[in-house]
């Protein structure tokens, strides 16, 4: 099985009415990631990793939103939708390893479990809390990432929150004897001090999209910061 990559990721994502909602355009993205260092790519859906296959040689994270009956977007839900993005070209899944109830879902456990027998690769859990990666790495995942802290129903992140990582729960994942996996850092990462605070921690590795390969984004970023320095 392939070890985890180590390092920087970038997440090549766009969703509809975003411009570069385009495969070729998310691949050509993913391209200038690797070029630049990237260590791995994550990306969703079967058409935007068959086309970053074909642009980088570096691992692809592949993950794939479906949205349930209550309109939330759920990552790799199922076993059927695991093995779409695995046969697209994906070296590494990662799946919702969260408590959250969703008709949706199916077993996680054994999704991990057939996804080893089957591909034999990686399984990433994207949690929000460190009871969830506690019971990620119960169920046989290769690593836990902090994706989704902020993002679940009832448990926004705050408003002032929105260019800040949850360094709260990293510390929580690191200090805990429990969670015998690599730690991903995932969600918010706007500044490079940010990122070598969390390698400083000692995490594995920072996965970053936004800042990196949303120009809406990141123009947003910048807009917000005019503003607020009167400008």
């Amino acid at each position: 099985m392939r070890k985890f990559p180590k390092g920087l990721i970038v997440s090549c994502q766009a969703l509809e009415g975003n411009p570069l909602r385009n495969s070729a355009a998310l691949a050509r993205m993913a391209k200038a990631a690797e070029m630049g260092g990237a260590q791995a790519i994550r990306a969703n859906g079967v058409e935007d990793i068959a086309a970053i296959r074909e642009q980088v040689a570096i691992p692809i994270i592949g993950i794939n939103k479906i949205k349930n009956a209550q309109g939330r977007v759920v990552i790799t839900p199922t076993y059927a939708s695991a093995a779409e993005v695995l046969r697209a070209g994906a070296d590494i899944l990662a799946i919702d390893a969260t408590f959250a109830p969703d008709t949706l879902r199916e077993n996680a456990g054994e999704i991990v479990r057939k996804v080893h027998t089957e591909y034999d690769v990686p399984v990433m859990a994207d949690i929000s809390t460190v009871e969830e990666a506690r019971h990620a790495v119960q169920i046989g995942v290769d690593a836990v990432s902090t994706t989704l802290s902020g993002y679940m129903p009832g448990m926004p992140y705050a408003s002032a929150d929105r260019y800040q990582p949850d360094f709260f729960l990293l510390k929580q994942l690191l200090s805990d004897p429990k969670i015998c996996v690599p730690i991903v850092a995932e969600g918010r990462f706007w500044k490079l001090e940010d990122v070598r605070k969390a390698f400083q921690m000692g995490v594995h590795a920072v996965v970053i999209g936004k800042a990196i390969t949303n120009p809406m984004a990141i123009t947003l970023y910048f807009m917000q910061g005019c503003c607020e320095d009167g400008h």
